[in-house]
């Protein structure tokens, strides 16, 4: 396994990569490639939780469940066959209802390798219940993705998130990042703003192309393109981490990976279609193309 040393900056290439390869089951059972629970979507914006579901099973995950909101179960089910899909009733404000939830959450939980909470989700306090039924849940070698609102959410939680706090993995954007760092938007050394949110957080952050961890390693450089900068590019990044998860267990390998074939995928897009104008459900299909690219 390769890794950056503490305190010190690798380059994140293809080739560093292929050094730190993924697992790669030899009978090809699903159970080997782990599973995937991503939890979110609203009435609103249901299809947040789909791109990333999609996502984590082009990143190669086993088995994809995916729990959001009742209004949207059922088209989901249709959308993404492969998947095992259940609904929550909603509240007034669109957080999911979860009184009656808890059960099924935990449960869930309890038996992914890789969850990712947060796309799509929009009421504060439903994401903070959540976020601690999931860690109440969750085994301790089960990497954790926390995207979107669920970030803000989890900057104020402590006891509920138990340890280790390296299973887990940021993605937030420069908004997102504010609640562990000011002026974000200043200039800054590549890969700085996320060191910083890893070590205020405990977790590995990934940030516009950096990936970071609370012990100090840094990778940066990665790929990347203009048009990343597009409606639920950030959903796809962070399903594509929790399918990596899955499959290695690993969540600073999982970031590395799951960064590069964000960024990889936006390239190829890029070349293909345009520098914008791509769609972030697209990035996902290509993220396969960039595997097979990058095997040994």
């Amino acid at each position: 396994m390769l890794r950056s040393g503490r305190g010190d900056v690798a380059e994140l290439t293809a080739s560093m990569l292929r050094a730190w390869p993924l697992p790669m089951p030899v009978d090809g059972d699903k159970h080997d490639r782990g599973t995937v629970l991503v939890i979110g979507g609203s009435p609103e914006t249901p299809g947040a939780a789909l791109l990333a579901g999609v996502a984590a099973m082009r990143a190669g995950a086993g088995r994809l469940q995916l729990l959001t909101c009742a209004s949207a179960a059922d088209g989901m089910a249709l959308a993404v066959p492969e998947a095992l899909v259940s609904g929550l009733a909603t509240t007034a404000t669109g957080g999911l209802d979860l009184p009656r939830a808890e059960d099924r959450v935990g449960a869930l939980a309890a038996g992914a390798d890789a969850v990712v909470i947060g796309p799509g989700l929009v009421d504060p306090e439903a994401i903070a219940a959540l976020l601690a039924m999931v860690f109440a849940g969750v085994r301790t070698d089960t990497v954790v993705v926390i995207d979107a609102q669920a970030i803000g959410c989890f900057s104020g939680l402590d006891q509920e998130v138990g340890e280790p706090r390296a299973r887990l993995v940021l993605t937030p954007n420069h908004g997102e990042a504010s609640a562990y760092v000011s002026e974000v938007d200043e200039p800054a050394v590549p890969g700085s703003h996320a060191a910083t949110v890893a070590a205020m957080s405990g977790a590995v952050v990934t940030m516009h192309g950096d990936v970071a961890t609370s012990d100090g390693r840094r990778w940066t450089g990665g790929p990347g393109s203009l048009g990343l900068g597009t409606s639920g590019s950030g959903d796809v990044l962070a399903g594509l981490i929790g399918g990596l998860g899955a499959r290695c267990r690993e969540s600073a390998q999982a970031a590395c990976w799951g960064t590069y074939l964000h960024g990889a995928a936006g390239e190829r897009l890029a070349r293909r279609i345009g520098p914008i104008g791509y769609l972030a459900r697209e990035l996902a299909d290509e993220a396969p193309c960039v595997l097979a690219e990058l095997a040994p």
